[in-house]
């Protein structure tokens, strides 16, 4: 059995996002579609007698229960009466940018768990565990690029490529997503479902020409209390993106580009005023 693991906790963004109706649960159903991305945290677990000792080069976030990855510790221990572990988090991934970062270390923490202690627990099982914990930590399990229905734990592995370079632009801007969610009172008819996400699994390679008709509605609501944020969408489509959208309930904004000049063009444009990275689909 080992006694430390290192693990790279992946960033995502959507590509598309349709806020269905409200549930009785105080969540929203969404279709969308998740891509990871190599922009990442690096997460080191050692294992060690009992507890969950937690340190972070992140002051705000703290060795107690409003963690998620101590609560995805306490989740697993719960499960299978393990040892205690020591976690050490560098963050990459700013907090309330759309990112994906705080699931994504959940999810990271429940993996690592299970090859530190050679726990016999499949994908699926490690799932279902993980929408206990939030609604995007279940599609971290397996990441790579999935179709998210319910509160984005009802997943369907894509075998899709949507080609090119992502670029990923951070705005010094936190936003709530639970403001954002608010923000959508009306219950939305849950029959008007695009037709352009239902008919991704017959896709191999997506071209950026069809993702045009991928939106993100948090972008309505968003875009008009944070009008930085539309520009820097504007901005990336003038630069040669050949789709640009909001992640999630923001703020990050991405540009998907085809084209390495165009690319370089746009981050020199971003860089340094913005949080700005190159990321590749995984």
């Amino acid at each position: 059995m080992m006694n430390k693991v290192i693990i790279n906790s992946n960033a995502k963004v959507n590509i598309g996002l349709k806020v269905l109706k409200d549930r009785k649960d105080g969540y929203h159903d969404i279709v969308t579609v998740f891509q990871e991305i190599n922009l990442f945290d690096i997460i080191s677990i050692s294992r060690k007698s009992k507890g969950c000792d937690f340190n972070s080069n992140a002051t705000w976030l703290k060795n107690d229960k409003t963690n998620l990855c101590v609560i995805a510790y306490e989740a697993m221990k719960k499960k299978f009466d393990i040892g205690g572990v020591d976690i050490d988090l560098t963050k990459n991934i700013p907090r309330g940018s759309g990112l994906g970062g705080g699931s994504s270390n959940a999810a990271s923490i429940m993996k690592g768990i299970r090859e530190l202690y050679s726990l016999n627990i499949s994908d699926k099982a490690l799932e279902d565990m993980a929408s206990q914990i939030g609604a995007d930590v279940p599609f971290f399990i397996r990441g790579s690029i999935q179709l998210g229905e319910g509160i984005g734990d009802r997943l369907t592995p894509l075998k899709i490529n949507i080609s090119g370079k992502y670029l990923i632009i951070i705005p010094d801007t936190e936003i709530d997503t639970s403001w954002a969610y608010s923000k959508f009172k009306k219950d939305l008819d849950s029959s008007i479902l695009p037709i352009n996400f239902a008919s991704l699994s017959n896709e191999k390679t997506i071209g950026l020409d069809k993702l045009k008709f991928f939106e993100n509605d948090f972008e309505s609501i968003v875009v008009p209390t944070y009008p930085e944020i539309g520009k820097i969408k504007e901005a990336l489509h003038a630069l040669g993106a050949g789709f640009a959208s909001l992640s999630g309930s923001g703020s990050t904004v991405f540009g998907i580009f085809n084209d390495d000049v165009s690319l370089d063009k746009a981050l020199s444009y971003f860089s340094p005023k913005y949080k700005t990275f190159i990321a590749n689909p995984l």
